[in-house]
């Protein structure tokens, strides 16, 4: 084995045990990445192991290019702006008026409750797209009430996890930005390309929620007794509660579609609407933009900081041949266009276990990528693969960050065996959306296309 791919084998093995240990994944990357880099000039410059390292490491600079071209992304700008517009719609108070509201019009029926968080969560997926922000708010405002309605706490738990994990789906995503980055398509491609499989995801959930009701209503409990009868004025006002954010999105996603504005002008106006929305919630104050300014600061430093770790070791690992080392390897499976798409899946799927999204949109889907790129598969259609499948990744223990969200804020009594086991069905269901979109691939190309023939 040529010693470029020994040594390629060895920065993947070292990150990946350094990873185990707990150190933190923005140094790692970096850390890691640096010191292979000087172990290759050292080896080839002293020993000269290969002149193939050598002359590529007089590109060695290129890292601090790749930092420059970071931070001068200007599709980049939309991160901060939606993660500003998620936070911000979390405080303004719309979310818990459309919950006590919605519970009045969907809590009578078979599984009302349930339906009214995966109602809730599509529109606040589509409107804030922070999963950790959706999760707590989720289980703050429904757990109690599902639990008093008799709901087994396991099923209580799948829905508002399943529910808030929704937000790094259904567009503005903030995962969509990055992987739209990375492969270098238009990030309005995957904004409407995630729209159809994030909604259908959502009525799957809200399907499963309902026959459940209807056969187990030990753990979804029918209509209570003393249910009051729905009246026009409560469907009206039902209505008018999420009127607000049904506005935030057409202004956010509609500016997109029509092409009145880029997706990063469109979360400038997505920051600007959930100001707007605070402020006629009277939810705006001084107070509240300091700490939304705080926590959108910490937020977006965190991303970039494991963004431009991430860079740096894929850009370590091209120089060392590691792409190189990975092409090969998946050109000699054998595989077809589909049988590739079907290994990254499950190669995403099974890292979803051990590492965020953050790691593999920003590590992983480099290295596979391009390998899919060169047998003439649409990209739209496998990165929202890829973005349907690391859905899983929120909901899978270990590393389940919407587990670790929902433990958090979920009442006493409620167990992280509670929450694994009711996970279980949705972590299915996610599977079978995947299953869905790769056998119709129409529901993800089919919105795109209407933007294209539309002149978007």
């Amino acid at each position: 084995m040529p010693f470029y791919e020994v040594l390629s084998l060895i920065l993947m093995s070292c990150f990946i045990a350094a990873l185990f240990l707990g150190y933190p994944v923005a140094w790692l990357l970096a850390g890691v990445s640096v010191l292979f880099a000087a172990v290759a000039i050292t080896l080839t410059t002293q020993f000269g192991l290969d002149t193939f390292l050598l002359t590529s490491w007089v590109k060695f600079s290129g890292i601090i290019d790749r930092f420059d071209a970071i931070m001068s992304n200007w599709v980049l700008v939309s991160l901060p702006m939606f993660v500003y517009m998620g936070l911000m719609l979390d405080r303004s108070g719309v979310a818990d008026l459309m919950m006590r509201n919605f519970v009045k019009v969907f809590g009578g029926i078979r599984g009302g409750l349930g339906l009214t968080v995966i109602v809730i969560g599509i529109l606040l997926a589509a409107s804030t797209g922070i999963v950790g922000a959706s999760v707590v708010l989720l289980a703050m405002l429904s757990m109690p009430i599902m639990l008093q309605h008799r709901y087994s706490k396991a099923m209580a738990s799948g829905i508002v996890a399943a529910s808030g994990t929704l937000g790094i789906l259904i567009p503005p995503s903030i995962m969509l930005v990055l992987m739209a980055d990375q492969v270098s398509i238009s990030v309005g491609d995957l904004f409407m390309g995630a729209v159809v499989p994030g909604l259908l995801l959502g009525v799957l959930y809200m399907i499963y929620v309902f026959i459940v009701g209807v056969v187990r209503p030990d753990i979804v409990p029918p209509r209570p007794a003393d249910a009051q009868k729905l009246t026009l004025r409560q469907v009206g006002m039902a209505f008018m509660s999420a009127l607000p954010t049904f506005g935030l999105i057409l202004l956010v996603l509609g500016s997109i579609f029509f092409g009145i504005a880029t997706p990063t002008e469109a979360s400038g106006l997505g920051a600007a609407g959930a100001i707007l929305l605070a402020a006629l919630n009277r939810k705006l104050s001084w107070q509240v933009i300091r700490q939304v300014g705080i926590e959108t600061t910490l937020t977006t430093s965190f991303i970039f900081a494991i963004f431009i770790g991430a860079t740096v070791f894929a850009y370590v690992l091209r120089m060392i041949g590691g792409d190189e080392l990975i092409t090969e390897f998946f050109k000699g499976t054998g595989l077809g266009p589909t049988g590739l798409v079907l290994l990254v899946l499950g190669v995403v799927f099974v890292a979803g276990f051990f590492l965020d999204w953050f790691e593999i949109v920003l590590i992983v889907l480099p290295l596979l990528a391009p390998v899919i790129k060169m047998n003439g598969t649409d990209m739209t259609w496998f990165l929202i693969l890829i973005a349907l499948m690391l859905q899983t990744s929120f909901l899978t223990p270990p590393v389940g960050f919407s587990l670790f969200y929902l433990k958090g804020v979920v009442p006493k009594g409620v167990t992280i065996r509670d929450i694994y086991v009711g996970i279980i069905p949705f972590v299915l269901l996610q599977v079978t959306m995947v299953a869905l979109c790769l056998l119709f691939p129409k529901l993800i190309l089919w919105l795109p296309q209407q933007m294209y023939s539309s002149g978007g």
